[in-house]
């Protein structure tokens, strides 16, 4: 019986110490996390931040459309190898710059000082640089800008910049400054300007110098006194060039098309397809469908080799930033619909509506360009034409026609399809008639 009692006795004492020992722990631990949770700073976005990595999943698509390939500006890139080549030819054009201008180095490194933590702000990562290295970084890549826009601008260029810097480069140079990744904030830029050419500025504002630049994708004129707010860098400029005027912009909602038939099929049900006289003051991205006639009006749309890395980075910029605003998004999840195959794609490359500059053409660059896109709303002008087109397609298409297009999606897409078809049904009527014939003599 005493065996027993004791017994019991030691096992209370150990399961009393094991709770206090599971208390001691729960508490120490408790206060870990409480410790933690206080030093956590608050994940606030900074209210100037508008320099973004490109999301993963739009990255996937086409890597090299979002990275740049010969000059990194910005500190994204900054330790890629494969550009450390072109660092000599931006402290070269700093030191042009500082010679003709007399400039004193002193008041640009004061100034990118003092903007630091704004400049900072601007970029969607924290960015590993002590405030010097970063500040020295700001202002050869800043410098560079400057004075390759001016050289283009005043066109200056003398031979040996032309030796130096080959057609290919200065494009793929251009092109790389259009990536959302590879951009320094405007403003940091424009104060840099105005003090390494105060003359200069005075008459002519960075500003007005950066529309000379980007003039190829300014496809309606617009003067930078038509700016409707502060551009926060360069690929937001020209997403400035590619929107109507603000009265022109339609409301935006969370309605979205799901289907849409193809270029093709409406063809096939009698839509018209019209290209919008390039003398209209329809932007690219106005489009116009007159229900009672049946007619699609659409404005030019040039395909040529940099397109997919134009519209990528604009796609990204709106995704990341003006996602209830996203005007460009829409005018491609638009051409989704329509171009679905490289018969949409021929088709209004016949029409004229698609500028091909391109040897190989298909549909896939479109479709690229909307993989992963979260697309949550719709311009309500689109929204109405994709409304329109489906009902103007579903009261015309008839039992034959829908016959038809099956027969041609699925047997006929291809000539080796088509030919394969062909073959089958020859073959099946032959065989039918030798059945007949061996059966005549049985009658």
């Amino acid at each position: 019986m005493g065996e027993s009692t004791s017994e019991r006795k030691l096992q209370d004492d150990h399961e009393a110490n094991a709770l206090i020992k599971n208390e001691h722990r729960g508490t120490k631990l408790a206060n870990e996390i409480k410790t933690r949770l206080a030093s956590l700073e608050p994940l606030t976005e900074s209210p100037g931040c508008c320099i973004y990595k490109v999301p993963d999943p739009l990255r996937k698509s086409n890597k090299e459309a979002y990275t740049p390939q010969v000059i990194s500006i910005g500190p994204f890139h900054r330790d890629n190898k494969k550009l450390q080549a072109m660092e000599r030819l931006k402290l070269g054009h700093l030191k042009a710059l500082k010679e003709r201008e007399n400039i004193d180095m002193k008041d640009l490194v004061s100034t990118i000082k003092a903007a630091e933590e704004s400049v900072r702000e601007c970029y969607s990562e924290t960015i590993p640089l002590s405030s010097d290295d970063f500040v020295k970084m700001i202002l050869i890549d800043a410098s560079f800008i400057i004075e390759f826009f001016w050289r283009n601008w005043a066109e200056l260029w003398t031979e040996y910049d032309r030796e130096l810097i080959k057609p290919w480069l200065s494009n793929r140079m251009q092109l790389d400054l259009m990536l959302l990744e590879n951009q320094l904030p405007f403003f940091i830029i424009e104060k840099i300007y105005d003090i390494a050419m105060p003359s200069l500025s005075i008459d002519h504002p960075f500003i007005e110098i950066c529309f000379d630049q980007f003039d190829y994708h300014n496809v309606q004129k617009k003067s930078h006194l038509d700016l409707e707010w502060k551009i926060m860098h360069f690929v937001d400029l020209l997403r400035f060039f590619c929107l109507p005027p603000r009265e022109r912009r339609p409301e935006r909602s969370a309605k979205i098309v799901k289907k849409m038939h193809s270029a093709t099929q409406l063809k096939e049900v009698g839509l018209k397809f019209k290209l919008i006289d390039s003398s209209s003051s329809c932007t690219q991205l106005e489009l116009k469908y007159a229900d009672h006639g049946g007619e699609l009006e659409i404005p030019k749309f040039k395909l040529d080799d940099t397109m997919e890395i134009y519209a990528g980075n604009l796609m990204a910029l709106e995704e990341c930033h003006y996602p209830h605003e996203a005007y460009i998004t829409d005018y491609y999840i638009l051409l989704r619909f329509l171009i679905r195959t490289n018969k949409d794609m021929d088709l209004l490359v016949h029409d004229e509506i698609i500028a091909n500059w391109l040897d190989d053409i298909n549909q896939t660059f479109i479709n690229k360009l909307c993989i992963n896109i979260v697309h949550s709303g719709m311009n309500n002008d689109y929204h109405s034409i994709c409304e329109g087109l489906n009902k103007f397609h579903q009261e015309r298409v008839t039992y034959v026609q829908k016959l038809k297009a099956a027969l041609i999606r699925d047997y006929f897409f291809t000539p080796w399809m088509g030919a394969s078809t062909i073959a089958a049904i020859i073959l099946l009527v032959l065989t039918i008639i030798q059945t007949v014939c061996s059966l005549i003599p049985l009658f």
